[in-house]
């Protein structure tokens, strides 16, 4: 017996991909071949490969206790509409040029539609300290049930209005809300735009004022949540002015760790006379740049040590008080 477990009928966009899932049980394993047959009128089936369509069409098989079949096609275009066809069979002749097979094929269908993609055209208008975004659907025959908008996982807004026109109003600057957000058209299948709100790196020190014993490790950290992603980071010692010192990464004791939108700076063995100051962060993207400051402090090792000393002399100085009153009381004095 052989079987597609993924949906018979699927609706795909242009530039989409799909997924069709075979099995097929036997004794023995029986093998599994994917064939395809367009809509054209005289187009008849053609049998599919690994790597066909210019690389676009994977098959993986697996021939375990019974036998499994994917086959995955990447950015589909009109010409991938027609039905799929995944047949099995075990019988030694299956393959044979002039036998034919005593056992026939057990063939199993899944008809995939694929739709053209319509154009969506967006907006970000900012104005009296709102965004407000927007996204415009071409026509379509689609059937237009409803919108959503979306910012990563989180659905911000959703409606059933009909309308090819969608628009979503955000409260504040164009700094504090960067990012993609996508417009979600409720159709069969769905269609999403894209509207990206894009800024220059609005930097941050993880923390302001940073302390460090002396001989220790210092760890400095910047940090960019907006969008686009920062392209490069850099750092300075006391500032950004014409005399400002450059951090290069892994000269001296400076090793540099920048990955997307956060930076690190870490100053192996503290020194208190060089290393003691203020290092400015920098970030660049396409948009502009931004900067942040982090004041280093580096203590004595001993620094941690002058609390208890503290503690120790005010004992001391206690009983020694005590220690002289006592001498010094009369011995006829009686004790309450």
């Amino acid at each position: 017996a052989g079987f597609i477990k993924s949906p018979l009928s699927q609706k795909r966009l242009t530039q989409d991909s799909v997924e069709l899932y075979c099995e097929a049980i036997g004794n023995p394993i029986p093998e599994i071949q994917w064939w395809f047959e367009g809509n054209e009128p005289n187009e008849t089936y053609a049998q599919l490969w690994d790597g066909a369509r210019q690389d676009r069409v994977k098959i993986n098989a697996t021939y375990n206790l019974h036998s499994t079949s994917t086959i995955y096609i990447a950015n589909l275009t009109s010409d991938d509409s027609g039905m799929y066809e995944c047949r099995a069979s075990n019988d030694p002749d299956r393959n044979h040029l002039s036998k034919s097979p005593k056992v026939k094929w057990i063939r199993s269908q899944a008809n995939v539609f694929v739709i053209e993609r319509p154009d969506i055209t967006t907006h970000v208008i900012s104005e009296s300290g709102k965004l407000i975004l927007s996204c415009n659907m071409t026509t379509t025959n689609l059937g237009i049930s409803g919108h959503e908008w979306m910012h990563g996982d989180k659905i911000l807004h959703t409606d059933t209005d009909s309308s090819p026109l969608t628009s979503y109003i955000i409260e504040g600057k164009k700094e504090e809300h960067s990012g993609i957000y996508e417009c979600v058209y409720k159709t069969s299948p769905v269609i999403k735009g894209q509207v990206n709100i894009s800024v220059g790196p609005q930097v941050s020190a993880y923390k302001k004022s940073e302390h460090g014993n002396e001989g220790d490790t210092g760890v400095l950290i910047c940090k960019s949540p907006s969008f686009p992603a920062v392209d490069s980071w850099v750092w300075y010692k006391n500032g950004q002015e014409v005399n400002a010192v450059r951090i290069i990464n892994g000269s001296g004791r400076y090793i540099i760790k920048s990955s997307g939108n956060k930076t690190e700076l870490r100053i192996l063995k503290l020194s208190i006379e060089e290393d003691t100051g203020d290092y400015h962060c920098n970030a660049t993207n396409s948009y502009g740049s931004g900067s942040a400051i982090v004041n280093l402090r580096v203590r004595s090792r001993l620094a941690a040590l002058w609390p208890f000393l503290g503690i120790v002399a005010e004992v001391l100085v206690l009983v020694t008080i005590i220690f002289i009153y006592e001498k010094r009381r009369k011995p006829d004095e009686v004790l309450d």
